[in-house]
């Protein structure tokens, strides 16, 4: 009788370990949550939530989802081992990652089609918060737009060529643009009147500028402005001169950005990414491996960058000082432990993930655009890698490791620009075949086709607040679309 009984227990036991799967729970940096545990088979999302919301202690419970191998876990763990055919011999890697708690609708309809630019629309932009809206053209201006009557409101007139950038300071106080005869101009978005002179130092055109962070400095009076000409300079708007020239690329510089960590990174036709420490302009780091042109540059920070203290909320700040404060919370709170992350696409069809605080050498090379890549951006939660390409499609990687997710297609041209929902679950893109398209991060399929403009869509821009998106482009009309 005793055998037969510890047969039956030791079965017992054997189909009670066989419902449990030993599982490793790590956040998006690789960090175990706790050692390996065994969780029952039939534990789900909602589960795993209590779990990592007991063991981070939150006090208050935050959304997560949860990721095996890139793979976002839906159903009881047991189904997904058993559908994936994932053995339960080794443990089983979850990666836990915070969602945003609001949600953002899909934008779905166009809400306005304004005229008024007299040549192409170059390049939109929403201000921080959200509720204001600018726009370059080919006719040398910059137009504000009121977004509550959805009309035009200021004409900025001042530059002698085509309006190639436009930068919103985070703090929303000053819009800055760049024309292709390589002047900047600062303007007060309240009246749409230039403060000051044009800021002239640059010999050919402006490729891109980019603002020093709120939360480094309140309110924001520096900013970095990359040219045709090889150089890149730093500007303070208050004594209203180049204060620092960051000489040092051999051909034109094509992109630039001012990281949360207080260094400009500029990417360059010489084929190399250079890293710059902002008090006296010296090279830091020189980043190498593409083969051609580095076109675009993204920070895994970039959106708590853009929108220093503003938030889904809405809420306006009296001083500069609580800016600050609120803009460094959020800064730490976005990156946590991890190293600001750099990701670079190129002519030579590839992107790198960099590190650079950490090594001057890649994380990873990331390969599989069949043709240029023209625009990289990371989702709001430094989660996700998107980029856009010439092979008209737009791809999604992993934000931490660079490892390829999926690939969106559906566009008939090349694609120029990409913008994320402030949710980070939504992709937009717009493409030279005059649609815009809406991409389910989730399903990753396609949400929505927003076709409406009469020729190619050269910028996108999904406002910081969720509610609206703006594209420009061929046919000189701005467009406005919600949900």
């Amino acid at each position: 009788m005793e055998v037969e009984a510890a047969v039956a227990a030791a079965a017992a036991e054997k189909s009670e370990v066989a419902r449990t799967v030993l599982c490793l729970l790590t956040n998006p940096e690789g960090t175990p949550l706790r050692p390996p545990m065994y969780l029952p088979h039939n534990a789900g999302p909602q589960q795993l939530q209590q779990i990592v919301n007991t063991f981070l202690e939150n006090e208050e419970k935050l959304p997560y989802n949860f990721y095996i191998s890139d793979e976002e876990l839906l159903v009881p763990l047991g189904t997904y081992l058993e559908k994936n055919k994932v053995s339960v011999e080794k443990v089983v890697s979850i990666v836990y990652q915070p969602q945003a708690i609001f949600r953002i609708r899909p934008v779905s309809r166009c809400s306005a089609t304004i005229s008024g630019h007299a040549e192409a629309v170059l390049t939109v932009a929403f201000s921080p918060d959200g509720r204001q809206l600018a726009s370059g053209s080919g006719d040398a201006t910059v137009r504000l737009w009121d977004l509550n009557t959805q009309t035009p409101l200021y004409t900025c007139t001042g530059h002698r060529n085509w309006v190639l950038c436009i930068a919103w300071s985070p703090d929303g106080k000053h819009l800055v643009s760049g024309s292709k005869a390589g002047e900047l101009q600062c303007w007060d978005p309240q009246t749409g009147k230039p403060s000051g002179n044009p800021l002239t130092g640059h010999k050919k055109w402006i490729t891109g500028i980019s603002w020093e962070p709120v939360h480094l400095n309140a309110p924001c009076r520096r900013f970095v402005s990359a040219s045709k000409d090889g150089d890149a300079r730093i500007w303070d708007i208050s004594l209203r001169r180049s204060v620092i020239c960051l000489s040092g690329h051999t051909l034109a510089i094509t992109c630039v950005k001012w990281g949360g960590d207080g260094v400009i990174y500029t990417g360059s036709q010489d084929c190399t990414i250079k890293v710059w420490e902002t008090s006296q302009g010296k090279l830091i780091r020189e980043l190498k491996g593409h083969g051609h042109w580095v076109n675009s540059l993204a920070l895994s920070t970039e959106y708590v960058l853009r929108t220093g203290a503003f938030d889904h909320t809405g809420k306006q700040y009296s001083s500069p000082e609580e800016m600050k404060k609120v803009a460094l919370e959020r800064y730490n709170k976005m990156r946590g432990d991890a190293p600001e992350r750099l990701v670079s696409g190129s002519d030579d069809f590839t992107m790198f993930l960099w590190e650079p605080s950490v090594s001057k050498h890649p994380k990873t090379r990331m390969t599989g655009h069949q043709q240029l890549v023209n625009h990289v951006y990371f989702s709001p939660d430094g989660q996700w890698i998107a980029s856009a390409s010439f092979d008209k499609s737009v791809k999604l990687w992993n934000g931490t490791t660079g490892k390829f997710v999926a690939a969106f297609r559906g566009h008939v041209g090349p694609v120029y620009q990409i913008s994320w929902s402030a949710d980070s679950r939504l992709l937009l893109s717009g493409s030279k075949d005059s649609t815009l398209k809406v991409w389910d991060i989730r399903t990753r399929k396609l949400k929505q086709d927003l076709p409406g403009h009469a020729d190619e869509v050269f910028s996108v821009d999904w406002s910081p607040d969720g509610e609206k998106v703006a594209s420009g482009g061929k046919d000189k009309v701005l467009k406005l679309w919600m949900g």
